[in-house]
């Protein structure tokens, strides 16, 4: 029963990780219907950017949770500003291009960026200081930390944030717009190009959030770290229901849950034949077979059809 309960408590924090970056590819996708493959390679210079402002002021005296935090904005504004460049030099050129374009561009904005991050920040694996306390919570016999309470409460909170900025603001209004109609919003005032880039923006700045709890959770970085957790992020945006932002939230959320269980319990099912470092497989399975039994997800896709 304990280990049931540190699974569950260690699928929602991986799983609500997975939910940020989720966030970020399907609104970019239910704006420009535009799967961005370098979305994890932003959480990566986040994490990075991050470990690089703690390392130069972890002599200053302050403490960790304010390094923390300072790490965090400058890890959001370089972010930011990284996928407002991408979005405008990569793919705005090729909006109305064959849908196979913006792909294979992606693909390779994204092999280039963790080329460039190698280049800056070395091959090697850095490790992250712990900045937070460490001492352990325990629940029903699970073990708990700082940290990982605050990423639950984090991702929780900007869920809410940007439900309410997509529903009940005017940008999420234009945005809604934008992803009807581009043409038509534009005639009513909308500035389609600024909307699709402050789109961008948010979604790289969820990614930054995402990369810096990564990296405080797991203790180390390094230039390939968003590759996976990319990956699995789309496949849990699918699962969810691209363009569905509910979706993406509990698409991250289930993903986060099938793999850590699946992990704890992989070698009893198998009789010891796979161990838990083969938890990746159950991601790819859940995306084989939401791609074949329900295509557009758990909660559907919420993409409008284009006039």
């Amino acid at each position: 029963m304990d280990t049931l309960v540190q699974q569950i408590i260690n699928g929602l924090v991986l799983g609500s990780v997975y939910a940020l970056v989720a966030l970020g590819y399907t609104m970019v996708y239910g704006i420009i219907n535009l799967i961005n493959f370098a979305h994890g390679e932003v959480l990566m210079v986040g994490a990075l950017t991050s470990y690089t402002v703690v390392t130069v002021l972890a002599g200053s005296g302050l403490p960790g949770w304010l390094l923390l935090l300072i790490s965090l904005i400058v890890a959001m504004v370089v972010c930011a500003a990284l996928n407002f460049t991408i979005e405008k030099i990569a793919y705005r050129p090729l909006r109305n291009a064959p849908r196979l374009a913006p792909l294979i561009t992606a693909m390779g904005m994204s092999l280039l960026l963790q080329t460039l991050a190698m280049i800056i920040w070395k091959p090697n694996y850095k490790p992250y200081p712990i900045l937070l306390p460490s001492e352990p919570f325990f629940i029903g016999g699970a073990v708990i930390n700082t940290t990982q309470i605050l990423i639950l409460v984090v991702t929780a909170v900007t869920l809410a944030g940007l439900m309410y900025l997509v529903n009940h603001t005017r940008l999420g209004r234009a945005m809604r717009a934008t992803a009807e109609n581009p043409r038509v919003a534009g005639l009513m005032g909308v500035k389609p190009d600024m909307v699709i880039s402050a789109t961008f923006v948010i979604g790289a700045c969820l990614a930054a959030l995402a990369g810096v709890m990564y990296a405080a959770n797991y203790g180390s970085v390094q230039h390939t770290m968003g590759f996976l957790p990319g990956l699995k992020a789309f496949t849990a945006a699918v699962f969810g229901g691209i363009g569905n932002l509910a979706g993406a939230m509990v698409g991250g959320v289930a993903l986060g849950l099938i793999e850590s269980l699946g992990a704890g319990y992989i070698g009893a099912l198998t009789g010891g034949v796979l161990g838990s470092h083969y938890q990746d497989i159950f991601a790819f399975i859940v995306l084989i077979l939401v791609l074949t039994l329900r295509p557009q997800g758990l909660l559907g896709e919420r993409v409008a059809d284009r006039a």
